[in-house]
């Protein structure tokens, strides 16, 4: 009865995990949101943002998880973005540390400026455990758009990543 059960529940781990891989989110279409939060930690998340920024798909971008010496002027420099873009319309988050404290830092920034709707910009092997994270840390107050940059995972990265998603998942059922 043992083996069975423990059978089952690595049957049902690894369905979960061919789940987890085959529906990797994809980048979101054009629609228009009043901010985006961009990630930091993956080539092309800041870039993905800028351009929706510079496109006028939202008003305002977070850049969450900045390290406290980066300043506003390098980090527009560094990504060859137009310094009035970054003026205007981009913040610095330097207070995460990891995903969790990503979205309690992109929650308390979209309520400080009533946002209702936002784009979550992060990788796309990222996205499942960031989004779970935002939208408990928002409720329902904001739509959440997932917008995930392309990248090509291995196997060690997807291992860990599904792992982590489904750790959070059960210690938010357990109220943590």
């Amino acid at each position: 009865m043992i083996r069975r059960i423990l059978s089952l529940i690595v049957t049902v781990w690894l369905l979960g995990w061919a789940w987890f891989v085959v529906s990797l989110p994809r980048a979101a279409d054009d629609t228009r949101t009043d901010a985006i939060v961009v990630l930091t930690g993956g080539a092309g998340r800041i870039q993905r943002g800028l351009d929706h920024l510079a496109l006028g798909h939202a008003r305002r971008m977070l850049v969450s998880g900045v390290d406290p010496a980066v300043r506003l002027d390098e980090l527009a420099q560094l990504q060859k973005a137009p310094p009035k873009l970054f003026a205007c319309c981009v913040d610095l988050g330097k207070d995460a540390i990891d995903t969790r404290s990503n979205a309690a830092e992109a929650a308390r920034w979209l309520r400080h400026r009533n946002f209702r709707s936002v784009r979550l910009v992060t990788t796309d092997w990222h996205m499942p455990r960031a989004q779970f994270e935002l939208e408990r840390a928002v409720g329902q107050d904001v739509r959440v758009i997932p917008d995930a940059v392309d990248s090509a995972p291995g196997f060690v990265t997807l291992f860990a990543e599904y792992n982590k998603y489904l750790l959070r998942r059960v210690s938010a059922l357990a109220g943590v």
